[in-house]
C-alpha cells in the first residue's frame, strides 16, 4: 500500500464576515456541517433494507426511530470529518465553502457537535430499537472517523476503498432494526454499496484531479495515474454487477429487480469502458461516469424496494 503522509497545516485566514451571523445562518451552517444530502442518501439505503427485510412496509415507529438515529450518527461523523479536514477543505474548490473551512462554525464547536451526535445516536438506537442496531450504527461512525478520515484519507490511495465500508453500513442498520440479526441478504446489500464506492469516487477524482492534487490527498488518479484508475473502476463495476445479481437469488427478489440490475449494470459498465477508452484532457467522460454512478445505485435500491 503506497503512502503519502500529509502534514497538517494551520488554518488559513478566515473571512471575518463569516463570524457575524444570525440564528438562521447558524442553523443553516450546522445543517451543512452534517452533509445533509449524503445523510439523506444513507437513510434511503437503510429504509430500502428495512423494506426488503420486512417484505413490505416496515413498522412506522421502528423505521422512524432507526432513521433518526442513523441521521444523527452520519451527521455527527461528517461534523468530525469537517473539523479534522478543515485545512484541506480550505484549499479545495469543491469544499472551500464548508462551514468550518470558512469560519461559520468554530472548529471546537464542530468537534463537540459531532461527538455529541454520535453518542446520542447510540443511546437512542439502543433504547428505541435494539442493541445490535446501535452497535452496527456506531461501528460505521467510528470507522468513518478513525479509519477513513484520520488514518487513510491523507495516507493511502486505498482510502476510499477501505473507508467506503462506512458508507455501506446503513443497509446493515436498517436490516438489524427489523430482524435483530445480520443475514446474507444484508451483507450483500452492504457489499453492493462497498463495491460501488470506488468507481463512484474515483471517477469524481478523475475530473477533480487538480483539487485533490492541490490538497495533497493521495487519490488513486494522483498516485497511480488515469489508466490504472480506469482499469480498477471497470473491475469494481463488474464485481458490483455480479453482487447485485447474487442479491436477486439470495434476497428472493422478483424478475423486475433482476432486469434493472442487469440493464443498469450494463450501462454503468459501458460508461467505465468509455472512460477507459477516452481519457481526454477535459475529463468529460469521467464526469458522465460519475453522474451515472449516482443514477445506477439509486435505480438498484429503488428496484429492490419495489
Amino acid at each position: 500500500m503506497q503512502s503519502a503522509h500529509v502534514v497538517r497545516t494551520k488554518d488559513v485566514n478566515i473571512d471575518p464576515r463569516h463570524t457575524q451571523s444570525t440564528w438562521s445562518d447558524i442553523l443553516r451552517a450546522y445543517l451543512a456541517l452534517t452533509k445533509p444530502g449524503i445523510v439523506l442518501w444513507l437513510m434511503i439505503t437503510a429504509l430500502c433494507a428495512m423494506t426488503v427485510a420486512a417484505h413490505g412496509v416496515p413498522p412506522l415507529i421502528t423505521s422512524g426511530a432507526t432513521l433518526l438515529g442513523l441521521a444523527f450518527s452520519a451527521g455527527g461523523a461528517h461534523a468530525v470529518n469537517m473539523w479534522y479536514d478543515r485545512d484541506i477543505d480550505q484549499v479545495m474548490e469543491r469544499t472551500k465553502h464548508r462551514p468550518v473551512a470558512v469560519g461559520r462554525i468554530p472548529p471546537v464547536n464542530a468537534l463537540v457537535f459531532g461527538v455529541a451526535a454520535g453518542v446520542f445516536s447510540f443511546f437512542w438506537l439502543f433504547s428505541m430499537v435494539n442493541l445490535l442496531t446501535a452497535l452496527t450504527c456506531l461501528s460505521g461512525y467510528l470507522f468513518y472517523v478513525f479509519v477513513y478520515t484520520i488514518w487513510l484519507k491523507r495516507r493511502s490511495p486505498q482510502n476510499i476503498v477501505i473507508g467506503g465500508a462506512a458508507g455501506a453500513v446503513p443497509p446493515l442498520v436498517g436490516w438489524t432494526a427489523i430482524t435483530e440479526h445480520l443475514g446474507v441478504t444484508a451483507w450483500l446489500m452492504f457489499l453492493i454499496v462497498f463495491l460501488w464506492t470506488p468507481p463512484h469516487f474515483w471517477t469524481l477524482a478523475l475530473y477533480k484531479q487538480d483539487d485533490y492534487r492541490r490538497a495533497k490527498i493521495p487519490m488513486m488518479p494522483i498516485v497511480r495515474g488515469s489508466r490504472a484508475t480506469t482499469v480498477q473502476t471497470m473491475v469494481y463495476t463488474v464485481l458490483v454487477i455480479i453482487t447485485s445479481v447474487a442479491l436477486y437469488r439470495v434476497g428472493h427478489l422478483n424478475w423486475g429487480y433482476l432486469l434493472v440490475a442487469i440493464i443498469a449494470g450494463t450501462v454503468f459498465l459501458g460508461y467505465q469502458v468509455q472512460l477507459f477508452r477516452n481519457q481526454n484532457a477535459d475529463n468529460r467522460s469521467a464526469k458522465r461516469a460519475f453522474e451515472f454512478s449516482l443514477i445506477y445505485i439509486a435505480l438498484l435500491f429503488a428496484a429492490m424496494t419495489l
